[in-house]
């Protein structure tokens, strides 16, 4: 007996799992899970994103809302001239705000504004529930006299402070300007800014000694040490080279009372 052809067979054997009849291949064959796998993964997913949700909704109420991380100290450091309360009180930090929302930026442009003797400062949160002010105070490098009190400028021309009693160790400028016709080509703020360059061109050991520094234009400036002795600078150009020049003169004329150094190729002393 004859049996059934090949053709006959094929239609009476199963499809291949991964056939479907309508000749698509299965979610299986695709690469997709099993239905039965699907089912067991989609309540984990929900769980775990429920779970996600909870963790940040808890980590923002921590921060935001609860008492754990609230400002209850406000520490200062850096101060010289200044206190610790003055800089704490213009600080202005919001005392049982949560620390995460301090604003460091509005506090630091505060206490510029507030304390202009303040350089630099820098607000940090200290966990969990401080605030640091760390701050360098400006140097005065000269002083400009206002009446009976003093005038502090620092090495980069700012006044910055007013002061009863003058610092030790910080030269006097006298701005005594002669030439009208200079004035209009350097104000007096320029003249005060090349001053400041001038003291930081000194060597050493004459910057130490310098009792006042007398401007007169921008062109005429001269120094009066401690015990005396002058020094014609003229102008701030070629401070590095008149330095020099001056370090030179005090070694060969130790006794000279007089230096010119205007002219650093040429630099002169007399008064011995």
């Amino acid at each position: 007996m004859v049996g059934p052809t090949t053709t006959e067979r094929g239609s009476r054997e199963p499809s291949p799992p991964s056939q479907r009849p309508n000749g698509r291949p299965s979610p299986e064959a695709q690469g997709a899970a099993p239905a039965g796998l699907r089912r067991f993964l989609a309540p984990r997913t929900l769980v775990l994103a429920l779970l996600a949700v909870a963790l940040l909704a808890g980590g923002i109420w921590v921060l935001y809302g609860s008492d754990w991380l609230r400002v209850e100290r406000v520490e200062s450091s850096g101060t010289k001239v200044l206190t610790a309360e003055q800089v704490i009180q213009a600080a202005g930090v919001p005392m049982g705000a949560p620390l995460v929302s301090v604003d460091t930026d509005g506090i630091e442009s505060r206490l510029r504004e507030r304390l202009p003797r303040i350089d630099e400062v820098e607000v940090s949160r200290s966990w969990p529930h401080g605030v640091t002010l760390t701050v360098t105070e400006r140097t005065p490098v000269l002083l400009l006299t206002k009446g009976a009190r003093f005038v502090e400028v620092d090495s980069q021309g700012v006044r910055f402070a007013t002061v009863d009693k003058a610092p030790a160790s910080v030269p006097l400028l006298k701005l005594s300007p002669v030439q009208a016709p200079s004035l209009r080509r350097f104000p007096s703020d320029r003249l005060i800014g090349e001053a400041v360059a001038v003291t930081g061109q000194l060597p050493v050991k004459v910057a130490e000694s310098v009792r006042s520094l007398v401007v007169r234009s921008y062109d005429d400036m001269s120094l009066e040490l401690t015990d005396g002795r002058t020094v014609v600078w003229g102008s701030p150009e070629e401070g590095d080279s008149k330095a020099r020049a001056l370090t030179a003169l005090l070694k060969a004329d130790p006794d000279a009372r007089h230096f010119d150094v205007s002219s650093p190729i040429a630099p002169a002393s007399s008064g011995s």
